[in-house]
């Protein structure tokens, strides 16, 4: 389980397809304190380390990942959000975040607005998944509030320091980005859509 408070950016040093799996290998400054067997997230997606030397650690991507999320188009250089699991502990300073992908979006649009940027997004519109105005949203792992939305479309305001301390800075028109929906409003949504079978 995760916060969707990104702790660093990392960056993507080696590729290795095996089979229909593929091996990352990400270089950051917290590679170094990670263990294998941890369980860190990716843009979003929650990945098991499997090897970790110096600076450095690899993780593996099943098919599944790489068909919902966009670690397909991952390329050598590439930077990555990263955030550790959270500890039972720990303040929960964003919300509640599974590191499981929904699906993912498209960033339509981008605005600069009263200091901040307006980012714009468009999704594959699916009944399970709702958006919601002030709802969460986590966006390539980052937690999020949503500022407006429409059927499958909303945006989020981004503070000039989550910009700069997130791969936000990297967006532009035609990204394509992870989201993982709340997962409160995923139960309630699962729990109308059986109840309206009966």
């Amino acid at each position: 389980m995760f916060t969707g408070i990104i702790q660093t950016i990392g960056e993507i040093i080696a590729i290795e397809k095996k089979g229909t799996n593929i091996d990352f290998t990400v270089k950051s400054n917290f590679s170094n304190e990670l263990k294998i067997d941890q369980s860190i997230a990716h843009n979003g997606v929650c990945l098991t380390v499997i090897e970790q030397i110096g600076d450095t650690h690899k993780v593996t991507a099943i098919k599944e990942t790489l068909d919902k999320t966009t670690l397909n188009s991952w390329t050598i250089g590439a930077k990555v959000n990263l955030e550790k699991a959270m500890m039972a502990n720990a303040f929960l300073d964003g919300h509640l975040v599974q590191g499981h992908v929904d699906q993912t979006a498209i960033c339509e649009k981008i605005e600069d607005k009263d200091g901040s940027k307006y980012f714009y997004f468009e999704f594959v519109k699916n009944p399970l998944f709702t958006v919601v105005d002030k709802g969460s949203i986590c966006i390539d792992g980052t937690s999020l509030t949503i500022v407006e939305t429409a059927e499958n479309k909303f945006s989020v305001a981004i503070i000039p320091y989550t910009l700069v301390h997130t791969i936000f800075h990297q967006y532009t028109v035609g990204t394509e980005v992870n989201i993982e929906f709340d997962i409160l409003g995923k139960y309630i949504d699962k729990i109308l859509a059986q109840r309206m079978k009966h």
